[in-house]
């Protein structure tokens, strides 16, 4: 007997397969059977969905705000700063010294 290649659902199914178990219209076996999905992951996505429906609806949505450009033009020329003067310094140390 083969094995039948692992199948990779997108978020659209998911939702879709999840839903109608939600509306309850048909049992798990009847749903599995129409979209030839375990009834155990149908019963995954439908808790997944319940647990995360509040996240649709939420007011307090946190808006990703993007890297903040002065700190990081102030970053980039400390660093810059400092490679010099190490470069500079590392010179130093490389050359012959006058003493010996």
């Amino acid at each position: 007997m083969a094995k039948r290649p692992r199948r990779n659902h997108g978020a659209t199914f998911k939702a879709k397969v999840a839903l109608e178990a939600i509306k309850g219209e048909d049992t798990l076996m009847d749903l599995s059977k129409r979209f030839q999905v375990h009834p155990n992951q149908i019963t995954e996505w439908k808790k997944q969905l319940l647990e995360r429906a509040e996240d649709v609806f939420g007011k307090d949505k946190k808006v990703e705000e993007g890297p903040n450009v002065k700190e990081l033009h102030a970053k980039i020329g400390q660093l810059t700063m400092e490679n010099d003067f190490l470069s500079a310094a590392l010179g130093r140390i490389a050359e012959p010294s006058a003493k010996r």
